[in-house]
C-alpha cells in the first residue's frame, strides 16, 4: 500500500529560535510513536536543513529541501547543487512549485532540469503541478496538468516509488484559505494517476504518492485522505504549528486508508 505522506513546506518563515523550538515539540512527541506507513516531512529554508536533521534524528521525519539549483556547479550565486544536499543526507526536495513558476518564472523544462538533477543525485523529487483559478474558470485544468507533467516527466525514467512523489497543487487554493473540495482533488488526482498508467505503467501508478497542497490544514485532511488517490498533504500554513503539524500525523494514522 502507497505511503500516506504529511509533508510541511516552510516556505521562508521560522527564525533559529522558532525552529528549535518546533523540533523540540516534534521530537518529543514522536521518538517512541509508531507511525506505520504515515511518512512525515518537513521542508525548511535553506539555513535550518542540517538543524532539523539532527533534531529529529531520532524520529520518522525527513527533511527536505524547499528546492535545487538545475546546474552541478559553478558561478551560481545563491543557488545550492542537488550534490550539496546529497552531501548533507538529505533524500527529499521540492521541484515546480508554484510560487517558482510564477515568481522566478520556471518552465516545465527548468523544472525537469532540476527534477534531473536530483534524480541523478539519488534525491526524491516533489514534482508539484497544479492550475491557477483563470485556468480553472476557463476548464482547462486536465489540459494544464497534463502539460506539465509531459514537459515536467518527458523522457524522464521511472522504475518505481521510490523515484518520486507527485503533488497536485491548485494554485487557487494556495494560502487562499480555499480548499478544493475532496472531490475536486480527487478528481484531478486521478487524472494524474491514469497519466502515470498510460505513461509508465499501471503497477508503477498504483504505488506513486500523489498528495494534494492547498489549505491544508486538520480541519480538512481527513476528508482529502478518504479519497482513493489521495495520499497525504504537501502543507504550508499548518505545518508551521507543531500541535497542528501532529494533529495531521495522528488524523492520518486513524486513516482507513
Amino acid at each position: 500500500m502507497r505511503k500516506i505522506v504529511i509533508a510541511g513546506n516552510w516556505k521562508m518563515y521560522k527564525d533559529l529560535e522558532d525552529v528549535r523550538a518546533f523540533c523540540k515539540a516534534i521530537a518529543s512527541s514522536l521518538e517512541t510513536k509508531d507511525l506505520g506507513r504515515v511518512l512525515p516531512i518537513l521542508a525548511p529554508a535553506y539555513p535550518f536543513l542540517a538543524l532539523l536533521q539532527r533534531e529529529l534524528s531520532d524520529t520518522s521525519v525527513k527533511v527536505a529541501a524547499q528546492d535545487a539549483s538545475a546546474h552541478s556547479e559553478g558561478a551560481f550565486t545563491g543557488e545550492v547543487s542537488a550534490a550539496m544536499l546529497t552531501s548533507l543526507g538529505l533524500e527529499y526536495a521540492i521541484v515546480g512549485h508554484s510560487e517558482r513558476r510564477a515568481m522566478h518564472n520556471e518552465s516545465n523544462e527548468i523544472v525537469r532540469e532540476k527534477l534531473m538533477m536530483l534524480m541523478d543525485n539519488s534525491i526524491k523529487p516533489i514534482l508539484c503541478v497544479g492550475e491557477t483559478l483563470e485556468q480553472r474558470d476557463a476548464d482547462d485544468t486536465q489540459k494544464v496538468i497534463l502539460e506539465q507533467l509531459n514537459g515536467c516527466l518527458n523522457n524522464v525514467s521511472l522504475y518505481s516509488a521510490e523515484d518520486i512523489m507527485i503533488a497536485y497543487e491548485p494554485v487557487w487554493a494556495i494560502g487562499t484559505g480555499r480548499t478544493a473540495t475532496g472531490e475536486q482533488a480527487q478528481e484531478v488526482h486521478s487524472i494524474i494517476r491514469n497519466w502515470l498508467t498510460h505513461t509508465y505503467s499501471q503497477a508503477l501508478a498504483d504505488e506513486i504518492p500523489i498528495l494534494y497542497g492547498g489549505s491544508v490544514k486538520p480541519d480538512n485532511i481527513a476528508g482529502l485522505l478518504a479519497m482513493p488517490d489521495i495520499d497525504g498533504g504537501l502543507i504550508g500554513g499548518a505545518s508551521l504549528k507543531a500541535d497542528q503539524y501532529l494533529e495531521m500525523i495522528n488524523i492520518a494514522l486513524e486513516s482507513r486508508k
